[in-house]
């Protein structure tokens, strides 16, 4: 650690820090809640100090800092070293579902049961999906715990063609609306996705799972999960009953693994 600073990327927004000692010095970047700038306090340090920081998503940080008159970093992007094979690419609207906040549900609890309904893969919901232009669309689970539920999907692109999402989307509609305008649907905002892709391979599959803050439908209303193609005509959608949904499985939390 020297005096010019140091910059720590998280892969979250930042909301506790707590330094060691005095003798360091640390604020949140300008215009960036996910960048903290940590600098020595003083020309230079012999004792060895430490950083602990908490980010919106949950996680835990701590450092052990030592003064250095030539640092190997003064950038430290944080997704180098905590890159665990997942997605780095996301479709357009991946960054709201990032931002927006859990309620009272622990992000670290919610992160685990999304981990452990993906790593499951169970299809446990035989009659909702779409398929055309050799591309299949399926809900193959709902799960609720605490507030939110969860929806498992699987993207299969059977054809050699390469499926690019351009978005997914939940969205309430009226039942009898045959031609829906913007102002007829209620979309639903995800909170986390888990494998959240860009891009289905030609003759590949990808399963995905969202968080939502629960939920029930109006007796005139349905929900609709779509996916959409960039720059393609392959969109797939299909519709999923409030009895659908009423009947999500609750979440056993000594099970998840």
């Amino acid at each position: 650690m020297d005096t010019e600073p140091t910059h720590i990327i998280f892969p979250a927004e930042i909301t506790y820090v707590d330094l060691g000692n005095e003798n360091l010095v640390a604020g949140l970047a300008d215009g960036a809640k996910n960048v903290l700038r940590v600098k020595s306090a003083f020309k230079s340090f012999k004792q060895e100090t430490n950083l602990s920081v908490i980010t919106e998503d949950g996680s835990y940080y701590t450092f052990n800092v030592k003064f250095a008159k030539e640092p190997l970093l003064l950038s430290i992007e944080m997704t180098d070293f905590l890159h665990d094979g997942e997605a780095v690419n996301r479709p357009n609207n991946a960054q709201e579902i990032y931002l927006e906040k859990l309620g009272s549900e622990s992000p670290m609890l919610v992160k685990l049961i999304m981990k452990s309904i993906y790593k499951q893969n169970k299809r446990e919901i035989k009659h909702i999906g779409s398929k055309r232009f050799g591309v299949q669309f399926l809900l193959k689970s709902i799960y609720t715990n605490n507030g939110l539920l969860y929806f498992h999907t699987e993207l299969k692109n059977t054809s050699n063609i390469a499926f690019d999402i351009d978005y997914v989307m939940f969205k309430i509609v009226d039942k009898k609306v045959i031609k829906r305008t913007a102002m007829q649907e209620q979309v639903l905002e995800p909170l986390r996705a888990q494998n959240y892709v860009t891009v289905v391979h030609g003759k590949s599959t990808e399963h995905t799972v969202f968080a939502l803050e629960k939920f029930t439908i109006p007796d005139d209303k349905q929900l609709i999960i779509e996916v959409a193609e960039k720059e393609g005509g392959r969109h797939q959608s299909f519709v999923v009953d409030n009895e659908d949904i009423v009947r999500a499985n609750v979440i056993d939390e000594l099970s998840i693994q």
